[in-house]
């Protein structure tokens, strides 16, 4: 009977230890995940909206849990004070302007804080600073966001059925290219002018670069007319000279104009002549008369050259030319 309540006393022990065992396992490992039994410092970071964080989630940094909620506390209206327990061995990586955020660890994970940012020059953070939280989307915005795509996806669809139907049904310019084959010839013929024109252009930049290479030839007219001052300076007294004769010839012009308008008036003796025929009348028997006084002023003269008063003066004057032909053969 004694050994028999012995050995259920030894059995009962051996679980009650076993017990008490898992149930110092399962303290230290749950301290060990809520950091616990470590050295931590409190942080904190107020947001305007939590997104179902609880008290207990973890902190990450650098994608390494660091710590966990501490506390939740609301602060003011919209307004919710996160506390976090940071284990102080990390306490030197984490700068005073780091960034808060709240996200998820995974898809569809528990909510976590991410600490982020911060640079090298500004001080470690110590126990009791607050930390600038960042604003993120929260699901609700982003069910908005895809909620407003999906109107606009929907009426875009809906334009483009619209469109699609006016095309097929031959209605706008896209839809007569497709049904009219004259239309379609057409719109090939202005691409192949189009083409035709691209290549005359083509040729054409290709001329204009040798010409520019040709007059960039050293010692060739253009080179000279760009860069030699002389023959540059002689261009330009040529053009001068050229205008001058230009500016004189127009003077001319002008002058035998005006001497055209005159002999076109009556105010002047070649203008009467030309154009008063009364006068010319009048021109014509004075030319007449003077023919007629010269005839018989010569019909005079050879009567004289026959009258026995000079008859004699007359001989001695043919008989010294006929001498002086003589004298010179």
């Amino acid at each position: 009977m004694d050994t028999a309540e012995n050995k259920r006393s030894i059995i009962v022990g051996v679980f009650v230890l076993l017990g008490v065992a898992v149930f110092v396992i399962g303290v230290l490992t749950l301290g060990g995940q809520q950091k616990t039994f470590v050295k931590s410092i409190h942080i904190s970071s107020i947001f305007n909206d939590v997104s179902g964080l609880k008290k207990g989630n973890n902190v990450w940094f650098s994608g390494v849990k660091v710590g966990t909620i501490k506390n939740i506390n609301f602060t003011g209206p919209g307004q919710v004070d996160v506390v976090m327990s940071i284990d102080a061995s990390t306490q030197q990586y984490i700068h005073r302007n780091a960034g808060v955020r709240i996200s998820s660890d995974g898809l569809i994970g528990n909510k976590i804080i991410v600490i982020d940012g911060g640079s090298p020059q500004a001080p470690a953070v110590q126990d009791g600073d607050v930390l600038q939280s960042e604003k993120l989307l929260s699901t609700d915005d982003v069910m908005k966001t895809l909620q407003q795509n999906n109107q606009n996806l929907l009426a875009i669809t809906t334009d483009f059925k619209q469109l699609s139907k006016q095309i097929l049904a031959g209605k706008g310019t896209v839809g007569t290219l497709l049904a009219d084959s004259s239309m379609g010839m057409q719109l090939r013929q202005t691409m192949r002018n189009l083409q035709a024109a691209t290549q005359n252009a083509a040729k054409m930049s290709a001329q204009l670069n040798n010409f520019s290479n040709k007059m960039n030839t050293k010692g060739g007219f253009a080179d000279n007319v760009l860069t030699d001052t002389v023959t540059f300076n002689r261009i330009r007294a040529s053009v001068t000279r050229l205008k001058e004769a230009a500016d004189n010839a127009t003077i001319l012009t002008d002058n035998l104009n005006k001497a055209s308008n005159k002999l076109n008036t009556t105010d002047n003796a070649i203008g009467v002549l030309l154009n008063d025929p009364k006068a010319a009348v009048k021109v014509q028997s004075t030319l007449d008369y003077l023919h007629q006084s010269s005839v018989k002023l010569n019909d005079d003269l050879e009567a004289v050259q026959h009258s026995f008063l000079l008859k004699g003066f007359f001989k001695k004057k043919d008989k010294a030319k006929q001498d002086s032909i003589k004298k010179a053969m």
